[in-house]
C-alpha cells in the first residue's frame, strides 16, 4: 500500500490534526504512559488472558478484533491530517432515487473542499458517497454479511478499503476517523449508527463534530425522526433541550456542507489536559467576546472562567497547532449540547 499523502495537497479548510503526534484520545486526559508501556501492558493482558483459562471462542473474538483495528489504523494512518466526512444511508437505494441523486451530488461537492469521503462501501447511498468524491477521495469500511454487502465497484479492490467481520469495529473507525458526519434515509442500520453517534456525542465519549441529518428536497425522514426526539424523548425528560444542538436536520445539501465547513471555521480541535478543556482555534477572539463567552456559558464551568491562552506545555507533543490560541475553561464534562452551542459561539464572532 502506498502509505504516501494522498494528492493534490490539503487545502486549508481540510487540513486536521496529525493524530500520530496526539498522545492520547483528544476526550481523554493526559497520561504519562509511552507507547512502549501500552504495548507491555496489552502483553501482559494477552498472558492474564492464557492464565484465566479463557474460552477459544472469546480468545477468537478478541483476536480477530484486534487484527481488524491493526489494519483499520495502518490503512487510515497517512491520511490522518485530512478532514473526513462520514457518510450513513442504505445499502437498497437504487441509482435512480432522489436520495441516490443527492447523496452522490454531497460526496462530489465536499470532496470539492478538500474532504475525504468515508462510507461504508456497500451498494445504495454508500456507493453514491463514492461515485460522488471520486475514488482519490473515497475510503470505504465494509461488513462481511452473509448477504446484500458487498464492495461498490468505485471502491473495490482499492487500497483505502478496509473489510471488517464485527460491526462494532467498524462503527468505532466511521467515527474515529470523520471530522463530520452525514446520515441519509435508512433502515435498522443507519439508524443505529445515527443514534450510536448522537449517544456518543452526547455522554462526550466522542469529540464534538458536526452531525447532519439529511433528508431529500421535502422528505420527512428525519423530520419524523426528530419529531419523535421532541414529542417522546423530550417530552419526558428523557433528553434535555440542549441535546437538541448536537445535530442538525435539513434537507438541503448548501445547508448540510455549511454545517460541515462552518464548524471548523474559527474552532480546529480539542484536547483535555488534566482538568482543563482545551479548544484550539484559528483565530483569536477579542477580549469582549471573552467577556461574552464567560456571561453566556457560565453554567458549564466547574471552577474560574473561560480564558483565551497559547498552548499549554502539555501540548509540546503537537508542534504542528503550537501557534494557535487557545479557549481554555474546566468543562463539568455533562453539559455536551452546551459546550456545542460554545463552539458555535466561537465560530460566529471573531476578532483579530
Amino acid at each position: 500500500m502506498d502509505n504516501s499523502e494522498p494528492k493534490p495537497p490539503i487545502l486549508p479548510e481540510a487540513l486536521g490534526e496529525d493524530e500520530k503526534r496526539r498522545p492520547m484520545p483528544a476526550d481523554e486526559p493526559g497520561s504519562a504512559l509511552v507507547s512502549e508501556d501500552l504495548i507491555d501492558m496489552m502483553q501482559r493482558t494477552v498472558a492474564r488472558l492464557q492464565a484465566d483459562g479463557t474460552s477459544r471462542g472469546d480468545l477468537k473474538i478478541l483476536s480477530r478484533t484486534l487484527r481488524e483495528l491493526r489494519y483499520a489504523f495502518k490503512v487510515f494512518q497517512p491520511y490522518r491530517r485530512r478532514r473526513k466526512a462520514t457518510i450513513f444511508g442504505s445499502a437498497r437505494t437504487p441509482p435512480d432515487h432522489p436520495a441516490y441523486i443527492q447523496a452522490a451530488e454531497l460526496g462530489r461537492r465536499i470532496a470539492e473542499h478538500g474532504w475525504m469521503v468515508i462510507t461504508g462501501a456497500g451498494g445504495g447511498i454508500m456507493e453514491a458517497g463514492h461515485l460522488g468524491a471520486g475514488k482519490e477521495m473515497s475510503m470505504g469500511l465494509n461488513i462481511m454479511l452473509p448477504f446484500e454487502q458487498s464492495a461498490n465497484p468505485f471502491i473495490n479492490g482499492d487500497p483505502k478499503l478496509v473489510t471488517l467481520k464485527y460491526f462494532f469495529t467498524r462503527k468505532l473507525m466511521f467515527i474515529k476517523e470523520c471530522s463530520g458526519v452525514v446520515c441519509c434515509p435508512g433502515g435498522f442500520g443507519t439508524l443505529d449508527e445515527t443514534l450510536e453517534i448522537l449517544t456518543l456525542l452526547q455522554t462526550g465519549k466522542q469529540t464534538l463534530l458536526p452531525l447532519v441529518l439529511l433528508d431529500t428536497a421535502g422528505g420527512e425522514y428525519w423530520k419524523h425522526v426528530e419529531g419523535f426526539f421532541k414529542t417522546e424523548l423530550l417530552a419526558q425528560r428523557l433528553i434535555s433541550e440542549e441535546d437538541l444542538h448536537l445535530y442538525k436536520t435539513t434537507d438541503s445539501i448548501d445547508v448540510a456542507i455549511q454545517e460541515l465547513l462552518s464548524f471548523y471555521r474559527v474552532y480546529h480541535s480539542m484536547r483535555y489536559v488534566n482538568d482543563l478543556l482545551v479548544l484550539r482555534i484559528s483565530t483569536a477572539l477579542s477580549p469582549e467576546r471573552i467577556d461574552h463567552l464567560n456571561t453566556e456559558f457560565a453554567d458549564i464551568l466547574v471552577s474560574g472562567c473561560i480564558e483565551q491562552r497559547d498552548a499549554l506545555p502539555e501540548e509540546s507533543t503537537e508542534p504542528e497547532l503550537a501557534e494557535l490560541p487557545r479557549i481554555v475553561l474546566h468543562f463539568n464534562r455533562r453539559n455536551l449540547g452546551r459546550l456545542r452551542q460554545l463552539i458555535d459561539a466561537i465560530n460566529a464572532v471573531a476578532v483579530v
